[in-house]
């Protein structure tokens, strides 16, 4: 039998452990999520664009980069449904654009998700990097200054859409929650006459040109891609 001393021990102990436990699930769900190696996995354009929806002049490869040189969006000609594609992108001052998923009409923008992609880091809107424009903000800023490059990896399994950013997951959502056009989940208004829900789950995915007055510069680089069941 112990002794009320041994006893107190024992619970101080356990008491310890239960405490350093919790700590250390909180630092491991808190610590970056780490992007994958992507050896192995398949680019998502060729060097000559065989396998791109694209005219003559719209995009370019230079330095192994993917470099638009008008506002023309890069689709490819394959559909994806369930993926993770990884890519880098640079920005220049007032740069603007963004990667499209899964369109269900590539004539229109506000047919896809779009991941977007440009200089600006407010957080007070929809519109920062690395939001899904019009309604997913990311948690926090992560994008790099003007200049260096950002990584993202978008995994998009049927309903799940998740984005690790420079590092950090900054969202992981499930469309399933926007039940109603122009409307998300948290009451604010977006412009998509259809509910997210019921976007199309495969479709071509695309790198939006140059938008926006200045018309500047975007590159992307290691652009690969893996699909899922």
């Amino acid at each position: 039998m112990h002794s009320p001393q041994a006893l107190i021990r024992l619970r101080s102990l356990a008491l310890c452990l239960a405490v350093l436990g919790g700590a250390f699930a909180s630092a491991l769900s808190a610590a970056p999520k780490p992007h994958p190696d992507t050896t192995g996995w398949q680019p998502l354009f060729a060097a000559d664009f065989s396998d791109a929806v694209t005219k003559p002049g719209d995009w370019t490869v230079e330095n192994g980069m993917l470099v638009a040189k008008n506002k023309e969006t890069l689709w490819t000609k394959k559909s994806y449904a369930n993926f993770i594609l990884d890519l880098e992108f640079k920005v220049a001052k007032e740069s603007n654009s963004g990667v499209f998923l899964r369109s269900g009409d590539t004539k229109s923008v506000l047919a896809a998700l779009e991941i977007q992609v440009h200089e600006n880091q407010d957080s007070a809107h929809y519109g920062m990097v690395g939001a899904i424009y019009n309604a997913q903000p990311p948690a926090k800023p992560m994008a790099k200054p003007v200049g260096e490059w950002n990584r993202f990896t978008i995994t998009c399994q049927d309903s799940r859409v998740s984005l690790v950013f420079n590092g950090e997951e900054v969202w992981n959502v499930d469309l399933n929650n926007w039940q109603e056009p122009k409307k998300n989940p948290d009451g604010t208004p977006n412009k998509f006459a259809k509910a997210l829900k019921d976007f199309s789950r495969n479709g071509p995915l695309g790198l939006q040109g140059l938008h926006g007055k200045a018309q500047a510069p975007v590159w992307y680089r290691n652009i690969r891609i893996k699909e899922l069941k």
